[in-house]
């Protein structure tokens, strides 16, 4: 055996270590950094508002009067034409939250487990969900961000596969909500939500992605390396423009059940927990209507 030059004779164990070791390059595991992708729900990956979708429900079942009922349809119609800018979703905040002053939870929580699945599983994008399957497919985690109650949002993104939900939390006395919002994910907030998550799950930001469908959800779409613009509003659509975001359109609810047969829909514990956020549906709507028509002074 021929040895190198440096060794006039057969090397000891202990020159062979060293010589390994001063020629060998340590082997680092360079991981790709975790990622994500953020959607906001209503009109982004829903066909509607979540929380303006159960005002005939929660008639039914004598929350509210019909009056408010139909104030509940023409917000509806509004909302989807035409979305709220920032002065009316702050405005529907304090409206809703004064309005559910009062509810029962457990009740409220009864009539979401009732209705929850014919009310949202037909109205979701097929678009949004082929997204969720390619993002999950290349090894993201998807995360809903949404204003509305996390008891109606947890539910949905449940079924949808989500990995994590960011959504409003609404504060609950002696089995009542009280009138006052513990944590409203709405505009910055949304962001410093991402942000946080991001920090303790480890994602990296600027490799991520972010979808949403309004102009108040700029600072979300601002946080990841990858925003897009869904069905965007006017104010947002500009915006995409002037900042050369991609623009998508969604137009095809389809029933997820059917479409995806493995992802079905929770059973009813889990439904029955989908309430705050639902009990807030009403007072989005009978606020929105009465924004529409006539001016609100903001304090």
């Amino acid at each position: 055996m021929v040895y190198p030059m440096a060794f006039q004779s057969k090397p000891t164990r202990l020159a062979l270590r060293r010589m390994v070791v001063a020629y060998a390059h340590p082997v680092e595991n360079h991981l790709p950094p975790r990622t994500a992708a953020f959607f906001d729900l209503d009109k982004t990956v829903i066909a509607k508002s979540s929380t303006l979708a159960f005002g005939r429900s929660f008639y039914q079942g004598g929350l509210i009067n019909r009056r408010a009922v139909l104030r509940t349809a023409y917000a509806q119609f509004v909302y989807l034409v035409g979305g709220a800018d920032h002065d009316q979703m702050e405005g529907m905040r304090k409206y809703l939250s004064e309005l559910c002053r009062g509810w029962n939870v457990q009740q409220v929580r009864e009539i979401v487990a009732e209705t929850l699945h014919d009310l949202i599983d037909p109205i979701i994008y097929d678009e949004a969900a082929s997204l969720i399957e390619e993002h999950h497919a290349a090894g993201r985690d998807v995360v809903i961000v949404s204003a509305s109650g996390s008891e109606v949002v947890e539910p949905i993104g449940e079924m949808l596969g989500a990995d994590h939900v960011v959504a409003t939390r609404m504060v609950v006395k002696d089995g009542a909500y009280n009138g006052e919002i513990e944590h409203y994910v709405y505009g910055p907030a949304k962001a410093e939500a991402i942000e946080d998550l991001a920090h303790s799950e480890g994602y990296d930001l600027e490799r991520s992605f972010a979808y949403s469908d309004s102009v108040t959800d700029i600072p979300m779409l601002e946080s990841v390396g990858h925003p897009y613009a869904v069905n965007p509003d006017r104010a947002l659509r500009r915006e995409a423009a002037a900042r050369e975001w991609p623009v998508l359109t969604f137009s095809r609810p389809v029933r997820l059940n059917q479409r995806i047969p493995s992802l079905s829909m929770p059973p009813g514990p889990v439904l029955a927990a989908a309430a705050v956020g639902a009990a807030a549906a009403t007072a989005g709507l009978v606020w929105l209507a009465a924004r529409r028509r006539r001016p609100v002074v903001m304090s």
